[in-house]
């Protein structure tokens, strides 16, 4: 009987899969002496992470896409002329080769997303208040801007919205329209997108709090719904989104009810289920976890996360949700939490990588 147990015991443990390390691309910004982008990975089986290789030095590569096949990566350039970069990627030996530099359609570019063609880049140029549309080519190198489509207005806030600010570019799950967020005016405008010639057109704007800063959105992957976090007043809007029109749900703070001090939301995600939403905040430091209804769309706050460092700017979760990292800005580190699939709640791993001023994470398949 007992050796019967043993061999059961063999069977199951043969049986169980191991989850396969996590490969990973960090932006950053280079003034404290990063050398380009940085390729990473993360074995959750023996709890390690290391630098596997970083790419040619490229100034304040902050924010990344990349290409469905994984070849080709494509990086804003966040400076006062704005650029996008191409670059080759291999994944097995994590090589990188920058194909081309080119203009993002406005200054201080700091977000950029590829259409679901991969045919297209939009670039959020924060500084320029426009958004850029740029053709990728066969080779997967980048063209120049075919349209830079320019925001006006300003927020009540003085020395945040003197002007449009437009800071992130998010197309939709049909690929026909492009959803730009503008912390400068605080609206969300909708663009009808044309895949076949890259040409945007404004189709409506969605006026949010004034003064509230929005910055970063998000689609439900399964519900119809959408999210943004609002950088100046640290809160998420919460959207229904039918027949490709948002309208505004509710209004939710990421702050505890008792708190007062400085605080900057950041990044937004939802988890692969679509149970829960997760935001950072920086200064206060921390990841605030919701749970969504699965009704309604409406957010519940569960729970606050300290990020093991100072800043958090974005995170990402992995694609199977067992695991959630955090770039902090000002403290140099990538932080590694491990994520309860039923509950949401973090729990940190005590593992991090060391990246100076890490600001995008972006998963490799």
């Amino acid at each position: 009987m007992k050796i019967l147990l043993l061999f059961l015991v063999s069977l199951t443990v043969l049986g169980q899969k191991k989850t396969e390390e996590y490969k990973f691309l960090v932006g950053n910004y280079s003034k404290k002496g990063a050398k380009g982008i940085y390729y990473c990975k993360y074995n959750p089986n023996n709890n390690t992470a290391k630098i596997v290789s970083n790419s040619p030095a490229i100034e304040d590569p902050s924010f990344l896409a990349i290409s469905k096949n994984q070849k080709n990566v494509y990086s804003v350039s966040e400076t006062d002329g704005g650029s996008a970069v191409a670059l080759d990627f291999d994944i097995e030996n994590g090589e990188f080769k920058i194909k081309n530099l080119v203009k993002s359609g406005g200054a201080h570019p700091c977000h950029i997303v590829l259409d679901k063609t991969g045919k297209w880049a939009f670039t959020a140029n924060y500084s320029g208040g426009s958004v850029g549309v740029l053709p990728i080519k066969i080779d997967g190198t980048l063209g120049e801007p075919v349209q830079s489509v320019q925001h006006y207005g300003s927020g009540p806030n003085k020395s945040r919205q003197e002007k449009p600010h437009v800071h992130s570019v998010n197309i939709s799950p049909d690929n026909k329209h492009l959803f730009v967020v503008d912390l400068g005016i605080d609206e969300v405008k909708a663009y009808d997108f044309n895949e076949k010639i890259g040409k945007l057109k404004e189709a409506y704007s969605i006026k949010l709090s004034p003064g509230s800063g929005p910055r970063h959105f998000t689609f439900h992957p399964t519900l119809p719904y959408a999210y943004v976090i609002q950088e100046l007043t640290g809160k998420v809007t919460t959207f229904s989104y039918l027949s490709s029109k948002l309208e505004i749900l509710e209004e939710v703070s990421t702050l505890p009810s008792n708190f007062t001090g400085k605080n900057s939301c950041a990044d937004i995600h939802i988890s692969p289920d679509g149970k829960f939403l997760y935001g950072s905040n920086r200064f206060f430091d921390k990841i605030v976890l919701f749970k969504i209804d699965q009704n309604t769309g409406f957010l519940t706050q569960v729970n606050q996360t300290d990020v093991a460092g100072k800043t958090p700017r974005n995170f990402g979760i992995t694609p199977d949700g067992k695991y959630l990292f955090v770039a902090n800005q000002d403290s140099d580190n990538v932080v590694i939490f491990k994520r309860d699939v039923k509950t949401g709640l973090l729990t940190q791993m005590e593992r991090e990588i060391n990246i100076s001023m890490p600001v995008c994470i972006k998963f490799l398949k």
